[in-house]
């Protein structure tokens, strides 16, 4: 499998953003067939290193969608109906294969050990997916808060993916993701949640910090942040200026919708749904 090139220039990305914004009515037709379901496909001896797929009917080179759950890296599921249910609505209508994915929780495994299984996971699905009808060159990976975290910082070090046997993939949806950049948050107010997850070590906060560890030129991001939450915003365009620095494409996408709210409604109709696909559709075909 080749690296995937990047396809959608930030103009482009643009544009097709303030399209889709400009249309909060518009929705894509089509009910989703009943899809198959697969559930707890093993990708290491851990319980929680298990993933679920949601396969449409008749399969065929189609994108694939991988979904990782938040919950401070201490708590949360695959399962979780707000995490899977309204995406696989909508994309699953659209013919898309959608994955949701748990991996090990904090304190017995640590962010940089939790990305670890997120690329582990990866790596297993760009082997086998094919055989269900997905495609591993059109996909996709989304994650939620501690989720977006995990992603995001796979994304900025392909390297993480690789110690683990996986390629880059083609896109990166941060939905209200939480510390892009470990060492900023770390050194000032925060939640007892962090502590857990990254504990007191200043070369441990860089080494996990999605900020710190930018290289090359990640594929093209997607920024979701909530304007009902201090600095989420600020901190999404902070990274997004980065990500601009490397060449990537990249946009930050304001939402008027809590945290939780931002992974739970995604997928409904409306203008929010209709600005992701304006971002993942140039990128997917």
């Amino acid at each position: 499998m080749q690296p995937y090139p990047h396809r959608l220039s930030r103009r482009m990305f643009g544009a097709s953003l303030v399209s889709a914004l400009a249309l909060p009515g518009l929705t894509r037709a089509g009910t989703p067939a009943t899809p198959t379901i697969l559930r707890d496909l093993k990708y290491g001896p851990d319980p929680l290193q298990a993933l679920d797929l949601y396969l449409p009917a008749s399969a065929r080179n189609a994108p694939v969608l991988v979904m990782v759950h938040g919950g401070g890296w201490v708590i949360g599921d695959k399962s979780n109906k707000g995490v899977w249910q309204n995406k696989l609505r909508h994309w699953g209508s659209r013919g898309y294969v959608l994955a949701s994915l748990n991996y090990r929780l904090a304190p017995e495994a640590d962010p940089l050990e939790q990305a670890g299984d997120v690329a582990r996971a990866i790596a297993l699905l760009q082997r086998q997916i094919a055989r269900h009808g997905g495609n591993p060159q059109r996909m996709a990976v989304m994650g939620h808060s501690a989720g977006g975290h995990l992603v995001s910082l796979l994304a900025a070090d392909a390297s993480l993916l690789a110690a683990r046997g996986a390629l880059p993939w083609r896109a990166t949806v941060s939905l209200d993701g939480a510390a892009l950049d470990v060492e900023t948050i770390m050194r000032g107010p925060h939640k007892r949640t962090l502590d857990i997850a990254f504990g007191d070590d200043p070369a441990y906060w860089r080494a996990a910090s999605p900020m710190a560890r930018l290289s090359g030129t990640p594929a093209p991001f997607l920024l979701v942040c909530s304007t009902q939450r201090p600095k989420s915003c600020a901190r999404a365009n902070a990274f997004a200026r980065a990500l601009t620095a490397r060449g990537t494409a990249n946009a930050t996408l304001p939402v008027d919708l809590s945290h939780d709210r931002i992974n739970s409604e995604l997928g409904r109709p409306g203008a929010y749904t209709e600005a992701v696909d304006a971002f993942l559709d140039p990128i997917l075909g």
